[in-house]
C-alpha cells in the first residue's frame, strides 16, 4: 500500500518501511514458510541450499532468528536515529548513483527474440493478418496549419477535401494527397511548392440562419521530411534495428484516408449503420457494427490487422423520448412539481439528465429552419417558468416567445428546457423540438443489462467471425481505392495469414496424496475435483455467518452453511463445524453495525460467510468495511445461490474460501519436482501488476495500481497483493519505490517492491534471487515509457534492501485489449478444435505475424466457452535471466492451470490476472455505495457512481497476507 498522504497508506510504520542500509526483516524460527498448511508436497529448501548469485554474494549471511512473538522489524531506538539516517541517506545516494535509467525512452531496447520455440504439437491455423505490399514511391510529409483553428476532424478533413478540389490540378501537380485529419499531409512524390498558403471557402448548403459562423479559412502547407521506404525494407530484412515508425504511419493514414471520411472514426475502427447488424441496448442507446483496422511490422512483412468490431452510440431519438428511456419515464405530461413534491425532488431529476446530454449535439427541426447545436445544459427549473430579458428590457418566458413568434405550443412545460451557448449567452429549446443527432459515440460505462445484450448481439463462433472478417476486407476493396493503389502503389490481399502454431502439452496437476486421483492432467484447458483432495487444505478453526438477505427462509443459512463446510471438508480443508458465535440474521440498513459486532464478539475471526442483501449495491461497503477496517477475510454469496444448495457451486466456493484462508488447491506437478527451468534452481519471485482507472466520466478519482507476489516458492501459486492509489489515469505505477524523507528518522525507503521481498523473505526464509515480473494493461506506445521507470523502480527497491542486491529480471507485458483472432484450418474438426470451435488451449504462435526481431508470443492457454477466443500477447521487455521460447512458452502456459478460482486453465498468466483482481477489489473500497458482487455464476461488475473520493483506504495486515482478493 502506499504510504503517501492518506493514499492507500494506514498510520504508524509500515513493515517495509526502512531508514537503514539493510532492511531485511528477522525471521521467525518456526513456520518460515508462512502458514502451508498440511500435506506438504515439498521439504522447505534451507537458505544454503540454492546456488550463490554474484549479484548478492556474500551480503547477507545465515538468516537472523528473532523471538516468535516478533515477525516485524522493530523502529530502532530513538539514539541511533541521526546514524539511521545518515547510513540511509548514503544507501539512497547509492540507489540513485548505481541504478540511473536511460536519460529519455528513446535509449529504451527491447531483447532480441532467443530463437523459435519447438515445445508442442505443430498445427496450422489463420490468423486475421492480411498481407500488404508497397511498390517504391518517393514518400514526402507536410505540415498543416488551418486557421481558424478547428477541433473537429470532420471539418478540417472537408476543408481539404475542398482545398484538392480547387486547388488539385493548378497548384498541387494532380496529386492526391493523404491527411491525417490533424496536421499532417503525405505525397507520394513533391508537390510543387516548399510551403504555400491557400484560402478555403466551405459552401454551407445549410439555410441562411444557420450559416452566421464564418467559413472560410486559410490552410499553410509546408514540407516537413521526407520518410523513407528503404528504412523499411531493410527493417523487414533484419537489416536496420530501429523500427521506421514515421514510414509505418504514412502507410497507415493512407489506408485509413477514405474510411474516415465515409464511416465514425473511433480510434483505430470505423462504425457506420451500412457495415453490419444495429440495434438497441436499452436506456436510450445502440450499438453500431463496425471494424478494427491496424497496419502492423511482422515476420512476415507488412501486414494490416482488421477485425469486426462493435461500439455503443446514442440512438437519434428526440430527447424527450431519450429521457423517457434513460430514467424509465412515460408520462411527462404530469407537472413535476406537484404541490407534496419538494424543490429537492426536481434537481433529483435535472441532474441524471444534464449530464446524460451534456456536450450532446442536438438537431432543431423548427419550422422555416433546421439547425443543430451543442448542449451545454438544461435550465435549473422547468421551461414554463424559464425567463429571459429581450432587447428592449422587458422579459418574457420561453414559452410565451414560442408561442408568439413561432405559433407553437410547447407539449411539456413542466421538463426543463435544452440550453446551449455559454452561461453569460445562453440560448433555450424545448425539448421535444431536439433530435440527437445520428452517429454520437456512448462514452459512459454500459449498465450490467446493456453489457448483456451487447455481448448477446456481436458474440460470434470462430467460423462466422472469421467469414464477417474476410467480408469486410472484400467489402472495403482497398485495390480499388485510387489513392492506395495508384498513388501509393500499395495492395492488400483478401485470404487470412496462414499461420504454423504449436499445442503445447498441460501440464501434471499435484493434488493430496489421500484423495483418490493424486494427480489431473487436464484436458481441454478443463477438469474437475472428483476424487481429489486439495494440494494444502487450510485449517480454519474460528468463522460464522451473517445474513443480510431478507427474502430467504430463516433456517436457509444454517443449512447451506453446514452443506459448504462439509464441501470444504471433503475436498481436504480442516474446517471446524461449529461457529465462534451463532449465526447472525441483519437487516440491509444494518451492514455496518452488524460487521463491528461480529468483530467484538469474535476476535481472530478467520472467515466470515455473508449472504448478500436481496438488492445489489451492498458488496464494496461490506468488502471495505471487513478488510480495511476490522480485518476479516469474507466469502460472500449471492443470495439467489444459497437458495439452490447446488454442490457444484459450493465446490467453487470451497476452492476460494480455503486459499484466503492460506491455503493451496493445486500446484504443478514439475514445482514440486524441481523441474522448472530458471525457476526450480533457486528462489523464484514472480510479481503480476496491472492499474485499473476510473469509468469514463469519473474525472478526479485516482486510477489504482496493484502488485501481487508469489509467496512460496518454489510451488509459485500463493500471491500476497498490494494496491495503492495514484494520479488519475496515470498507467506508470508510482508506488513500486520510493524514497520519503521523513522529519524524524531522514530517508525512509517504502513501495509495494520492496514490502513483497520482505514478505517474501518472511516465508520462505530466503531473499529472491531471480524476479519475473508479469505487466498487465500495457499498450505498445506506452512500452518504453513503464519500462523506463518501472524497471528503475525494481532496481532501487531491491537496492534499497541491501547493497549490491541486484537479482536478475524478466519483464514480460501481457495484453489483452488487441484484435489478433486466431481459427482452426478446418472449422468442426474436433482433432484440431475444442468443444466450442476455438483452437485448442496451449496453442501458441511466435512466427509470421509477431515481431520481426523482438522477443513475443501470442498464447491462448484457455477453453474457449462461447464466441471466439482471445488469445494473450506477451512482450518480453527485459530478459536479463536467458529464457529460450520454450522456457517462456511453457511456464506461461503452465501457470495459466493454477488460477485458484477454478478447474479451468485461464486466459492470462495467473499473477497478472491476480492483480486484476486485486486492483478491482481496491476500486469496490471507493464506490462502496454502489457496487455487487459475490460468488455467482454472472460476472461481477461495478455500478457507476459519481462519488469523488480521493483517499484508498489501507488492507489490514492479515488480510493482504492472503489471497482475499479471489
Amino acid at each position: 500500500m502506499s504510504s503517501r498522504g492518506g493514499r492507500g497508506g494506514g498510520g504508524g510504520r509500515r513493515s517495509d518501511q526502512s531508514p537503514g542500509p539493510v532492511a531485511w526483516p528477522a525471521l521467525q524460527s518456526s513456520g518460515a514458510r508462512g502458514g502451508r498448511g498440511r500435506g506438504n508436497a515439498a521439504p522447505v529448501a534451507s537458505s544454503s541450499s540454492s546456488p550463490p548469485s554474484d549479484a548478492v554474494s556474500g551480503a547477507i549471511g545465515a538468516v537472523d532468528v528473532a523471538s516468535s512473538s516478533s515477525v516485524r522489524e522493530k523502529p530502532k531506538a530513538s539514539a541511533s536515529s541521526d546514524s539511521d539516517s545518515s547510513l540511509g541517506q548514503e544507501l539512497a545516494e547509492k540507489v540513485q548513483i548505481t541504478t540511473a535509467p536511460p536519460s529519455s525512452s528513446k535509449a529504451v531496447t527491447f531483447p532480441v527474440r532467443p530463437g523459435f520455440g519447438q515445445a508442442g504439437k505443430k498445427v496450422t491455423i489463420r490468423a486475421n493478418h492480411f498481407l500488404v505490399q508497397v511498390a517504391d514511391r518517393d514518400l514526402y510529409h507536410y505540415d498543416v496549419s488551418i486557421s481558424p483553428e478547428v477541433i473537429s476532424k470532420k471539418v478540417n478533413r472537408d476543408v481539404m477535401t475542398t482545398l484538392v478540389k480547387t486547388y488539385g490540378e493548378s497548384h498541387m501537380a494532380k496529386k492526391i494527397p493523404a491527411y491525417d485529419g490533424r496536421k499532417s499531409l503525405y505525397t507520394a512524390g513533391p508537390l510543387p511548392f516548399e510551403s504555400k498558403e491557400f484560402v478555403v471557402d466551405l459552401n454551407d448548403k445549410k439555410p441562411a440562419a444557420s450559416s452566421k459562423r464564418d467559413r472560410k479559412f486559410r490552410v499553410a502547407i509546408k514540407l516537413a521530411s521526407r520518410p523513407d521506404l528503404h528504412q523499411l525494407q531493410e527493417f523487414l530484412r533484419r537489416k536496420q534495428r530501429d523500427a521506421p515508425y514515421e514510414t509505418i504511419q504514412v502507410l497507415d493514414v493512407v489506408l485509413r484516408d477514405l474510411p474516415s471520411q465515409k464511416f465514425v472514426s473511433v480510434g483505430r475502427s470505423f462504425f457506420d449503420p451500412s457495415l453490419g447488424r444495429r440495434g438497441e441496448l436499452g436506456d436510450g442507446v445502440e450499438y453500431w457494427s463496425g471494424y478494427f483496422q491496424s497496419l502492423r511490422l511482422t515476420q512476415m512483412g507488412l501486414s494490416l490487422n482488421i477485425d469486426v468490431s462493435a461500439r455503443s452510440f446514442y440512438e437519434p431519438i428526440l430527447v424527450t423520448e431519450f429521457i423517457g428511456k434513460y430514467l424509465n419515464l412515460r408520462d411527462f405530461s404530469r407537472p413535476l412539481r406537484d404541490s407534496d413534491r419538494v424543490k429537492a425532488s426536481y434537481l433529483m431529476f435535472i441532474q441524471p439528465v444534464k449530464k446524460a446530454l451534456k456536450s450532446l449535439k442536438v438537431e432543431l427541426a423548427q419550422f422555416d429552419f433546421a439547425r443543430s447545436v451543442k448542449v451545454s445544459g438544461i435550465s435549473s427549473c422547468p421551461i414554463s417558468e424559464l425567463r429571459f430579458t429581450l432587447e428592449d428590457n422587458t422579459q418574457k418566458t420561453v414559452v410565451q416567445y414560442f408561442a408568439e413568434k413561432y405559433n407553437y405550443r410547447v407539449k411539456y412545460p413542466a421538463l426543463p428546457a435544452i440550453q446551449s451557448g455559454s452561461d453569460s449567452r445562453p440560448a433555450y429549446f424545448p425539448m421535444e423540438l431536439c433530435r440527437i443527432a445520428e452517429g454520437q459515440r456512448y462514452t459512459k460505462k454500459l449498465n450490467e443489462r446493456q453489457v448483456t445484450a451487447l455481448l448477446r448481439a456481436t458474440c460470434q463462433r470462430p467460423d462466422i467471425r472469421e467469414n464477417s472478417i474476410k467480408g469486410m476486407v472484400k467489402n472495403n476493396k482497398y485495390n480499388e481505392i485510387d489513392l492506395v493503389r495508384k498513388e501509393f502503389g500499395m495492395s492488400v490481399t483478401d485470404q487470412l495469414a496462414t499461420v504454423e502454431a504449436r499445442v503445447l502439452p498441460p501440464p501434471l496437476l499435484k493434488y493430496h496424496e489421500s484423495g483418490r486421483e493424486k494427480m489431473v492432467n487436464p484436458r481441454l484447458g478443463q477438469w474437475n475435483m472428483i476424487d481429489k483432495k486439495m494440494i494444502n487444505g487450510a485449517r480454519v478453526a474460528s468463522w460464522t455467518s451473517v445474513c443480510f438477505s431478507t427474502r430467504i427462509d430463516r433456517n436457509l443459512p444454517q443449512e447451506f452453511c453446514k452443506q459448504l463446510i462439509d464441501m470444504c471438508v471433503s475436498k481436504g480443508m480442516q474446517f471446524n463445524p461449529q461457529p465462534a458465535i451463532p449465526f447472525i440474521s441483519c437487516q440491509p440498513q444494518r451492514i455496518e453495525e452488524a460487521l463491528c459486532d461480529i468483530h467484538k464478539r469474535a476476535p481472530g475471526l478467520q472467515m466470515l460467510i455473508v449472504i448478500l442483501p436481496d438488492v445489489t449495491g451492498s458488496y464494496g461497503k461490506i468488502k471495505r468495511i471487513c478488510e480495511t477496517e476490522l480485518g476479516i477475510v469474507s466469502q460472500c454469496c449471492q443470495p439467489n445461490q444459497v437458495r439452490k444448495l447446488n454442490k457444484q457451486y459450493m465446490e467453487n466456493v470451497a476452492l476460494k474460501i480455503n486459499v484466503k484462508t492460506g491455503g493451496r488447491n493445486t500446484v504443478l506437478d514439475d514445482a514440486i519436482r524441481r523441474r522448472i527451468p530458471l525457476i526450480s534452481d533457486r528462489p523464484t519471485i514472480i510479481f503480476g501488476a496491472d492499474v485499473t482507472h476510473p469509468q469514463p466520466g469519473e474525472d478526479s478519482s485516482p486510477s489504482i495500481a496493484a502488485v501481487v507476489a508469489s509467496m512460496d516458492w518454489p510451488e509459485i501459486t500463493k500471491y500476497r497483493g498490494l494496491v495503492s492509489a495514484q494520479t488519475h489515469r496515470e498507467e506508470i505505477i508510482e508506488d513500486l519505490y520510493k524514497l520519503v524523507q521523513d522529519p524524524q528518522r531522514g530517508p525512509v525507503h517504502t513501495g509495494m517492491i520492496r514490502e513483497h521481498l520482505i514478505a517474501f523473505r518472511r516465508a520462505t526464509g530466503q531473499k529472491p534471487l531471480r524476479i519475473i515480473f508479469y505487466r498487465d494493461g500495457v499498450s505498445e506506445g506506452q512500452f518504453s515509457q513503464v519500462l523506463l521507470h518501472e524497471m528503475t523502480a525494481i532496481r532501487k527497491a531491491c537496492a534499497s534492501l541491501e547493497e549490491r542486491y541486484l537479482p536478475p529480471v524478466t519483464f514480460v507485458v501481457v495484453q489483452k485489449r488487441h484484435h489478433t483472432r486466431l481459427f482452426p484450418a478446418q472449422h468442426g474438426n474436433r482433432e484440431t478444435t475444442d468443444k466450442s470451435g476455438n483452437i485448442q488451449p496451449g496453442t501458441v504462435v511466435d512466427t509470421k505475424i509477431c515481431h520481426p526481431t523482438e522477443f513475443d508470443f501470442y498464447l491462448n492457454s484457455h477453453a474457449g466457452i462461447q464466441g471466439t477466443s482471445r488469445p494473450a500477447h506477451y512482450h518480453v521487455l527485459v530478459d536479463e535471466n536467458g529464457f529460450t521460447a520454450d522456457a517462456l512458452q511453457m511456464l506461461t502456459n503452465n501457470l495459466c492451470y493454477t488460477f485458484a478460482r477454478c478447474t479451468r486453465s485461464v486466459s492470462i498468466v495467473p499473477p497478472a490476472y491476480y492483480a486484476h483482481l486485486a486492483a478491482f477489489r481496491a476500486r469496490y473500497y471507493m464506490e462502496s455505495e454502489n457496487s455487487d458482487g459475490g460468488s455467482s455464476r454472472s460476472r461481477n461488475t461495478t455500478a457507476s457512481t459519481s462519488a469523488v473520493v480521493s483517499l484508498l483506504p489501507a488492507t489490514k495486515d492479515n488480510v493482504k497476507d492472503v489471497m482475499f482478493y479471489c
